[in-house]
């Protein structure tokens, strides 16, 4: 470890996790007095529906280090996620998860990462216990699929647990995009990055509030649509194909009038090609949408959270408590 001393802010996006603060917790500090590093665990608090922010603010009444962000409405886990980021004030910043699957253990060797001279270092999982077949195979596709047509490369088998360096912090910062998926963002402010191999746990706790299937559907759709035009690329191929297809078939069609053949093509090749042509053109209207949507989104530049009370920062940074 260097000599000197550094500081490290834990930033935890929680929704409704009353069972798992405490076992987090204290498996944090136990890391963080191991590190012997200044540092500050930060909650992103979506209002919960149980008593997770009760818990929070206990602890916060014998540990200073512990702050807590909450929003005025439900945010989403990217937008809470984002919050804690730009309120972190250390030289290195480490997003988890609070259900323990992600070990806070594991930070020590991201530390020693960091100080090898790396400004990324994310925690890559071997494997996924706790997890359904249908959503493994949704995520090891929708990685393949990424990496395939976008242009910012994002590794397999990683989720949000990292820690980045004060410089990526404040160039993450910089980016206003309103879609938040971090895992992208990180890899198109690029600076060196290192993967730590892991065995990822189960829940400790209750179910996921976050990330449930079609929340890990949309996370990934986000992923393709905000960091490549290739699905537009894709419509443009498919109309040029279908038009010489129609061509095609417009030509076959004359040739065997002129030579007087009888093609019995009828109803039902009428029915099929109108549904096909169909299909075809209200997917290219979807996937144009979505662009349009977030072209829309980025032009209102609306905030991306608005943050209702803020426990342990300066009033400059928010409602002081």
């Amino acid at each position: 470890m260097a000599v000197r001393k550094y500081s490290i802010s834990v930033v935890v996006p929680v929704y409704n996790e009353e069972k798992n603060i405490l076992p987090f917790y204290q498996r944090t500090i136990a890391v963080m007095k191991q590190l012997k590093c200044n540092y500050e665990i930060i909650f992103s608090l979506d209002p919960c529906t149980d008593g997770t922010e009760d818990v929070i603010l206990d602890l916060r009444k014998t540990d200073k280090s512990v702050k807590l962000l909450k929003f005025s409405r439900r945010f989403g886990q990217p937008a809470a996620t984002l919050a804690g980021i730009h309120y972190s004030t250390s030289d290195a910043c480490v997003v988890i998860d609070v259900d323990l699957q992600d070990p806070p253990e594991l930070i020590i060797d991201m530390v020693e990462k960091w100080q090898e001279g790396y400004h990324v270092a994310y925690a890559q999982r071997i494997s996924r216990k706790g997890e359904t077949i249908i959503k493994k195979i949704v995520s090891a596709v929708g990685y393949w699929v990424i990496n395939k047509i976008s242009d910012v490369k994002i590794p397999r088998n990683t989720g949000d647990f990292r820690l980045m360096s004060r410089e990526v912090v404040e160039k993450l910062k910089e980016l206003k995009e309103s879609h938040g998926f971090l895992r992208g963002l990180v890899g198109l402010v690029g600076f060196s990055q290192v993967a730590i191999p892991y065995e990822r746990d189960a829940r400790f706790a209750g179910d996921t509030n976050y990330n449930r299937f079609l929340g890990s559907l949309t996370i990934g759709f986000n992923g393709i649509v905000s960091f490549s035009r290739y699905p537009l690329q894709i419509i443009s191929l498919v109309g040029f194909i279908i038009s010489i297809f129609s061509f095609l078939i417009g030509t076959t069609y004359v040739v065997l009038r002129l030579f007087h053949v009888e093609v019995l093509w009828g109803n039902p090749t009428t029915v099929i090609l109108i549904s096909f042509l169909s299909g075809i053109q209200l997917l290219s209207m979807g996937v144009m949408g979505e662009y349009l949507g977030r072209i829309y989104d980025e032009v209102k530049q609306r905030p991306l959270y608005f943050v209702q009370d803020a426990h342990g920062f300066s009033p400059a940074r928010g409602k002081h408590k």
